[in-house]
């Protein structure tokens, strides 16, 4: 029993393990793997960063040969190889009023009249010496040359123009030249690549490539009446104009027209091919082109005009007739003011601007059924097409 009574109680056992000092070694050792961590985690990160690029890079690597990216670069460069020899450059004189009103330069000069000199591109389209390029590129030129691609300069006639087209078309007495071949640009998707090539800023034989960006376009404003053009983001300069558009296969797709603004901007406009060589054809075969007319002044269908028309929702393409010329075809079928119509000769009307064109090709003295809403109803009527005479 004395051996019990000399042995330490619980509480007093506990009081003296509460007076031992606290062991701090895990917290220092977790101190130290946290300043360990800090201190190398940056340096672990960038170790697995540059693992993973460099694994992305060897595995880019072992995938170029399999997409064989110089094959396709030299396909590129067969597509200019093709056209090169159809593309030709341009220069024209042309004569202009000097603008010295006080006569000075007529002193000095011997005339009121001075010389101005341009340059464009143009195709080849047929070896017999055709060639097709813009209108405004001629337009009241009194002198043409054309310079090929191997050196040689010919004087240009004029066989015909189109205005409403911005589009003309020349003849050179020469041989042993290469016609470009017409690709069909309906067939175009956008988003497609295309090749344009001609002599911006006098610079022959320079090649730019882009996309097609979108298809249709109309109501661009100047001159073209009949605007039908292809947009594209292929840089296009002064002096590209009238040059060929080419596709994959390097068949022209397009004559480049125009550019959005004084410099390119990554917006540019063609002649759809299909409409340029109608119009090549025709003027190459009566040096004038004939046009049919219906007579009415349209405009475009937006959803406030077809909730005022009362037009079914379904009812989402046409051109609104906003006026309806006397003695016209239009009038003599029945066509009123405020009629929307939706379909011309079987073919469905998006926009205004795609009906000018439909009627504009249209065969003159040809019976065309036309579909249209009127008072909400759809109807169908016939009409006859004339000859658009000038000025209509």
């Amino acid at each position: 029993m004395n051996d019990y009574q000399n042995m330490p109680s619980p509480a007093g056992t506990r009081a003296a393990v509460d007076q031992r000092p606290p062991n701090r070694l895990p917290l220092l050792l977790l101190l130290l793997l946290g300043i360990i961590v800090l201190w190398y985690l940056p340096i672990l990160l960038e170790r697995i960063a540059y693992s993973r690029t460099r694994g992305e890079v060897q595995a880019l690597k072992e995938a170029l040969p399999g997409m064989d990216l110089k094959a396709l670069s030299k396909s590129f460069a067969l597509v200019y190889r093709k056209i090169r020899p159809s593309v030709v450059h341009i220069d024209t004189r042309r004569e202009a009023e000097s603008g010295d009103r006080l006569g000075l330069g007529a002193m000095f000069r011997g005339g009121g009249r001075t010389v101005e000199e341009g340059e464009a591109s143009g195709v080849i389209v047929d070896p017999s010496g055709y060639l097709v390029t813009s209108y405004h590129a001629v337009e009241d030129a009194s002198e043409i040359n054309v310079r090929l691609d191997d050196g040689r300069s010919f004087a240009a006639e004029i066989v015909g123009v189109d205005p409403a087209v911005d589009l003309a078309v020349l003849k050179i007495n020469a041989s042993g030249l290469a016609a470009a071949q017409w690709g069909d640009s309906d067939k175009l998707e956008v988003g497609e690549m295309v090749w344009a090539v001609g002599s911006p800023y006098g610079l022959d034989q320079t090649i730019t490539s882009g996309i097609i960006s979108a298809k249709g376009r109309h109501d661009l404003g100047g001159s073209t009446l009949f605007q039908d053009f292809l947009q594209t983001d292929v840089a296009l300069n002064p002096g590209n104009s009238g040059g060929p558009l080419v596709d994959v296969n390097g068949d022209v797709v397009g004559i480049n027209s125009a550019i959005f603004g004084r410099a390119y901007q990554g917006i540019s406009f063609a002649i759809p091919s299909n409409l340029a060589r109608d119009i090549y054809e025709k003027l190459r075969k009566d040096r004038k082109i004939v046009r049919g007319y219906f007579g009415v002044y349209l405009v475009p269908l937006s959803a406030e005009i077809a909730r005022e028309l009362s037009l079914p929702q379904e009812v989402t393409g046409g051109a609104v007739v906003g006026y309806v010329h006397p003695s016209s075809p239009a009038r003599a079928a029945g066509v009123r003011r405020g009629d929307v119509i939706v379909k011309w000769d079987g073919k469905p009307v998006n926009n205004d601007g795609e009906l000018r064109l439909m009627i504009a090709r249209s065969q003159v003295g040809a019976k065309v059924p036309i579909v249209l809403y009127r008072d909400g109803k759809e109807t169908t009527i016939e009409a006859t097409v004339s000859e658009r005479r000038s000025g209509e």
